[in-house]
C-alpha cells in the first residue's frame, strides 16, 4: 500500500482491501496537547493504522476504542486528560487534554464509503470540502469550501483541504537535505532543474522531477495558496523565469537562494520586466531565517523554518 498523509486515501485503501475501517480525529485540545484539532488516525480492523491523534500517547487506547467501533457500528467521542486514569495509562504525560471522534466507516452510524471517496476525489483535485458532523445523532452536512475546522456547540466541522507542496528549482546539495524535510513536514515535493547532470536518479533517487524548463514546470504544476517556490540553482537562466511565474501566483512562499549582491541583480532583472517592487519584496531573498548556517544541511533548516512560519505565523513575516 502506497503511504499517504490524508487519512481518508488511507482508509479508502484498507476497504479496498477488504478491511473495516475507521476514522480518529482530534476535535479538541486544551493545554499541552501535541497534536492540533483536525489531526487524524486511520485505522484497519486488524490493526494497522497510519497517522497520529497525540504524537504516541494514547494510540494504542484509540485504536482499541477503533476496532469496536469497526465491529458495534458506533461512533464515539473519548477524551483522555492528564488527571484521567485511563489516560494516565495509556501514558498521556503532555499536561494536555484532548477529545477525538472516532467513526466507524460504512457501518452503523459512521460515514458511508461514498462520503470517503468525495473526500478523496476533492483532495485529488486540490479542491477544499468541509464536513460538519452532528455529534448528538451523527448528521454529517458537506459544504464544497474550507471551513474553520473545530467543535460549535454540538457540532464538529472539519476542512479536508490540499496537501502543501514545496516546489525546489535547482538540484544542488541543500535540495538533498530540503526535499528530505519537507516531505517529514507533510509537503508533496516537486524538483525542476533542466540540468540532466545535477537532476540524476542517482542523486535523487526517490525524487519526483518535472521535466521541463522552470517556469514551463510551475505553469504544469499550477501554484495556489498552499505552494511554497524555492529556487536554489542561483542561475538566473534557471530561477529568475520561476521567480516570474511564482509573482503571478498565489504561491504562500517564495525564496531564491543568494547573496545580498546577487539578490539586488536579481531585482533589477524582474524590474525590467515589468514587476514593481510590491510584487518583487514578496520574495525571501537571501532566502532562510539567519540562524548562522553554513553547511547544506543548516542552510535546508533555515529555509524549511522560515516557510513554516511564513505559513503558520503569515503576520510576522518583516
Amino acid at each position: 500500500m502506497t503511504i499517504s498523509n490524508h487519512m481518508p486515501t488511507v482508509v479508502q485503501s484498507y476497504i479496498a482491501a477488504g478491511q473495516g475501517a475507521a476514522l480518529a480525529t482530534v476535535i479538541s485540545t486544551w493545554g499541552s496537547a501535541p497534536r492540533r484539532v483536525g489531526s487524524q488516525l486511520a485505522i484497519a480492523a486488524d490493526g494497522t493504522f497510519q497517522g497520529s491523534v497525540s504524537g504516541g500517547c494514547v494510540e494504542a487506547a484509540v485504536i482499541l476504542e477503533a476496532q469496536a467501533a469497526i465491529e458495534d457500528g458506533k461512533c464515539r467521542v473519548l477524551e483522555y486528560g492528564v488527571a484521567d486514569e485511563d489516560a494516565f495509562a495509556v501514558g498521556l504525560a503532555c499536561g494536555g487534554d484532548i477529545k477525538i471522534l472516532v467513526e466507524p466507516i460504512g457501518v452503523g452510524d459512521g460515514p458511508d464509503i461514498n462520503l470517503i471517496n468525495q473526500i478523496v476525489a476533492a483532495y485529488k483535485s486540490r479542491k477544499s470540502l468541509s464536513i460538519n458532523v452532528n455529534l448528538s445523532n451523527w448528521a454529517r452536512e458537506v459544504f464544497d469550501c474550507s471551513k474553520p475546522t473545530g467543535i460549535d456547540g454540538g457540532h464538529f466541522m472539519h476542512a479536508y483541504v490540499p496537501n502543501l507542496r514545496m516546489i525546489i528549482i535547482g538540484a544542488v546539495h541543500i535540495t538533498q537535505s530540503l526535499s528530505l524535510m519537507a516531505k517529514m513536514a507533510e509537503y508533496d515535493v516537486y524538483l525542476v532543474d533542466p540540468r540532466d547532470s545535477f537532476a540524476s536518479p542517482e542523486r535523487f533517487p526517490d525524487e519526483t522531477f518535472i521535466d521541463a524548463w522552470p517556469d514551463k514546470a510551475l505553469t504544469q504544476i499550477g501554484l495556489d495558496e498552499q505552494c511554497a517556490v524555492i529556487t536554489l540553482s542561483h542561475d538566473p537562466k534557471i530561477d529568475t523565469p520561476a521567480l516570474a511565474v511564482a509573482l503571478r501566483s498565489d504561491a504562500f512562499y517564495i525564496g531564491s537562494l543568494g547573496s545580498n549582491k546577487t539578490h539586488a541583480k536579481r531585482v533589477r532583472q524582474l524590474e525590467n520586466e515589468g514587476f514593481t517592487m510590491d510584487d518583487i519584496i514578496r520574495i525571501h531573498g537571501p532566502i532562510g531565517l539567519d540562524i548562522g548556517s553554513k553547511t547544506p544541511a543548516e542552510i535546508a533548516i533555515s529555509i524549511m523554518a522560515e516557510v513554516t512560519e511564513r505559513f503558520r505565523k503569515p503576520e510576522t513575516r518583516p
